[in-house]
């Protein structure tokens, strides 16, 4: 073997590893936990933040890698996950779990010797529902997205945790806006690929009847929710009135997608739901730290 071909060979396998990540999903999780860390941080100690971010980005990574190892063999039923690194072979189960546990690991201990037990004990917690709940169920019904929105609405909340190691009010009103956002975020994400998960046996949307218009007013409830949580972190004192009068009007601006789609009821308003809620969230949270900094 010569050194051009090994080195084409390494350079395959460490793409595969990447691929394993799930780096943009991974880097969104980062990105939130890191909103956490900062407003809950009194001095910002870059180096810290840049230490937290490693340790979530590689949490994430580890519950990433083994919801794919779980779920190797229905990725190879759905066109958008059949190129992943374990349906397609780029990688072995073997391969695959010593990557996770390693990954986890260093997270954990990043985060218990850096932080504290109490970022490190719920991120543990996140990763375990993640990987070994929300995966399990997501061929069991729409009870999956509910479970799965809990270590989706952990990172803020671990980030605050990591500065401050302390629970309280401001962790948990972070936690729940990330927590009620995931419902119309994911069930959108469901209505638009509601056929290809169908293949695997995913059953995600909340009504039974799928693409209905009683999933449609479900999804509106939830973002009902979110207008008055908007207002909570101005009340207590974590950011200002600016960030909380955006806040309220993106969730305006959401909730009016999903009236679009009470009365479309179809997957192109399912698709501007969808991109509306890509947008929602970062926005939100940027919002704020502009508000704290």
């Amino acid at each position: 073997m010569n050194a051009a071909t090994s080195s084409n060979i390494f350079m395959e396998k460490a793409r595969a590893y990447f691929d394993l990540t799930k780096f943009r999903l991974s880097a969104t999780v980062v990105f939130s936990a890191a909103v956490g860390f900062v407003l809950g941080s009194v001095v910002l100690n870059y180096g810290q933040l840049a230490l937290f971010a490693l340790a979530s980005f590689l949490t994430t990574a580890a519950a990433n890698v083994v919801n794919q190892i779980l779920e190797r063999d229905v990725d190879k039923l759905m066109k958008r996950t059949a190129d992943r690194p374990l349906p397609s072979g780029r990688l072995s189960v073997n391969e695959a779990m010593v990557f996770a546990a390693i990954c986890l690991v260093v997270s954990q201990t990043i985060l218990l010797t850096a932080f504290n037990a109490k970022a490190m004990g719920i991120a543990l917690l996140s990763f375990v529902l993640y990987g070994f709940v929300y995966t399990p169920l997501k061929r069991k019904g729409p009870v999956a997205v509910a479970v799965g929105a809990l270590p989706g609405a952990f990172p803020p909340m671990i980030g605050w945790l990591a500065a401050t190691n302390q629970f309280g009010f401001e962790p948990g009103i972070l936690f729940a806006i990330q927590f009620f956002w995931q419902f119309p975020h994911f069930w959108a994400i469901a209505w638009v690929l509601d056929d290809d998960y169908k293949k695997a046996g995913f059953k995600l949307l909340p009504s039974s009847g799928g693409r209905n218009i009683n999933s449609a007013i479900q999804i509106m409830m939830y973002t009902v929710v979110l207008l008055p949580l908007c207002w909570v972190p101005m009340f207590l004192g974590m950011t200002g009135e600016y960030s909380a009068m955006l806040a309220m009007l993106l969730g305006v601006l959401f909730l009016i997608q999903t009236f679009q789609l009470m009365r479309e009821v179809s997957t192109k308003a399912a698709l501007r739901l969808m991109y509306g809620s890509f947008i929602y969230l970062p926005i939100v949270q940027i919002a704020y730290l502009i508000d704290k900094l």
